[in-house]
């Protein structure tokens, strides 16, 4: 007998390259409209709620829509809703340059975000059909690799784009490369697909988007409306009927969506409340930490973004350190511990003042990095290390889930709180009726303000402000890392030592997510 040998299919690194591009443009997304929504705040006049929106809009689609999409991935072809993602998240971020309006703008991350969860979880999908499984391990970390780096050259790249370009270019930026990705799938992909996997359930998709959206929305709207307010209490009260709606039937499901049985496995839940609640502090973190760098340092764009990299070089440290701890002290002294430097890096930021300036910032931006790093990778392992091998496909789709919606709470109660403390500390004694309203949508505004009645004294009251909000958020970070931290310490479950392989594709794919 004759044995044949497979050839692999020699553009298999080319169609590799083009998922790098794609997922390089996804990594650093998020970063990069973090260090624009100040100017884009001062172009279109956006209040704080309306910066949420822009920054939320994506990550609430994103979350609702990730489990589904997979899902039709394997139904009806990876390659097909590869293609269809990446052309779609090309159509949103031309929409997003184009845009002359704060609404088109949420409009359009909203449609980026519809993109996003087509393509997070079918580029690793469609690498069994290209690589063999010697090939497999190194194309997964090479994808993963593009997706962490996205961390530290989104703030880069964002601020030199606005150095030199209007702050449609940060959105500008994906469409070459979004094409690039198109052309490679259509010409270099196989199609694949799974027959055998459940149906999307649209009525549980539409249960979490709706009800994940009412939820951001009153948060949103609270400070603003008032937490009392009609509308704001009928968004939280529709939020819960909803998001109850869908834990009991998911609950009745044969093959639920989301498997809410997997919160069941002690582990598992403890590690994802963990990694959930990192995720809530990071982003709120990144969303209120440029406007103090650009408005009340008075650093431009491109310096902004230089002046985030001790928190992601302090995150690069730890997640190459945090293997080799888990190996030694165990996951849950490494969990715990990572909470805790976090907690501390939290009020240590909340000492901040007006005229700390960037060497205290940058001390503690860095210990940042480290307690995400050692807390965020070891929870997600964890978490994953705790499930049957046949459950972990949905485990993870579960914990991926749970982390973007920790995201999204995060950038909207953060930076609610932050709204409404700047609104109430700001001194708008002497300017108009109108001209205080203006001044209190954010500190960008009120800086216009300032320089429009050339008013001194609104200018530092908006610095003060400012910071007095920014405080607040981080010791609310704080008491939230600290309570997580004594959880961990106490309710995680006595892993085994030197389960944590820093080769492996979940943590690789921890890395990513990061």
């Amino acid at each position: 007998m004759v044995a044949v040998t497979h050839t692999p299919d020699p553009r298999r690194w080319w169609a590799l390259g083009a998922l790098v591009a794609s997922m390089l443009t996804l990594g650093f997304d998020m970063t990069i409209l973090n260090v624009a929504l100040p100017t884009m705040a001062a172009d279109l006049g956006a209040t704080t709620s309306e910066q949420q929106w822009m920054a939320d809009s994506y990550v609430v689609v994103f979350a609702a829509l990730m489990l589904p999409a997979g899902l039709l991935g394997d139904r009806f072809g990876r390659r097909r809703m590869l293609i269809t993602g990446l052309a779609v998240f090309l159509a949103g971020s031309l929409v997003g340059a184009l845009a002359s309006d704060v609404n088109w703008v949420i409009a359009a991350r909203a449609v980026m975000g519809v993109g996003a969860a087509l393509v997070t979880p079918l580029a690793l999908a469609v690498l069994p059909s290209l690589f063999a499984p010697e090939e497999r391990t190194k194309a997964v970390g090479i994808v993963s690799a593009a997706s962490a780096l996205g961390l530290p050259l989104g703030p880069i790249m964002g601020g030199w784009l606005l150095n030199h370009f209007w702050w449609g270019s940060v959105f500008l930026i994906n469409v070459p490369m979004a094409a690039i990705g198109v052309a490679a799938c259509v010409f270099l992909l196989p199609e694949t697909r799974d027959p055998s996997s459940p149906e999307v359930d649209t009525v549980s998709t539409a249960l979490t988007a709706t009800g994940l959206g009412a939820l951001i929305y009153a948060i949103i709207e609270a400070p603003t409306r008032g937490w009392g307010d009609a509308l704001v209490l009928g968004m939280f009260g529709a939020a819960l009927v909803l998001l109850a709606a869908l834990v009991l039937r998911e609950r009745r499901q044969t093959r639920p969506m989301l498997d809410m049985s997997l919160l069941g496995h002690r582990g598992f839940l403890f590690n994802t409340l963990a990694a959930t609640l990192v995720m809530f502090v990071l982003s709120g973190l990144l969303f209120v930490l440029p406007v103090y760098l650009q408005a009340v340092l008075g650093h431009d764009a491109l310096g902004t973004g230089v002046r985030l990299l001790p928190m992601m070089g302090g995150l690069l440290v730890a997640s190459r350190l945090a293997p080799r701890i888990v190996t030694r002290f165990g996951a849950r002294a490494t969990v715990s511990g990572g909470l805790v430097v976090l907690a501390f890096a939290a009020l240590l930021a909340s000492r901040t003042t007006v005229d700390s300036g960037y060497g205290f910032t940058a001390l503690w931006l860095s210990v940042t990095g480290l307690g995400f790093g050692f807390s965020l990778i070891p929870a997600m392992t964890g978490a994953l290390d705790t499930l049957p091998r046949d459950r972990a496909g949905s485990g993870s789709g579960l914990l991926m889930t749970l982390r973007q919606v920790g995201a999204a709470i995060g950038i909207a109660l953060l930076g609610s709180l932050l709204s409404g403390a700047f609104r109430d500390r700001l001194d708008v004694t002497g300017l108009s009726a109108q001209a205080a309203d203006t001044a209190g949508e954010s500190v960008v505004a009120a800086h216009l303000v300032a320089a429009r009645t050339g008013s001194a004294d609104l200018l530092a009251s908006a610095n003060d402000a400012y910071v007095h909000g920014m405080s607040l958020v981080m010791l609310v970070c704080g008491a939230a890392a600290l309570v997580a931290a004594l959880l961990a310490a106490a309710l995680l479950p006595g892993t085994a030592r030197g389960r944590t392989d820093a080769g492996t594709p979940d943590v690789a794919e921890a890395q990513v997510d990061a």
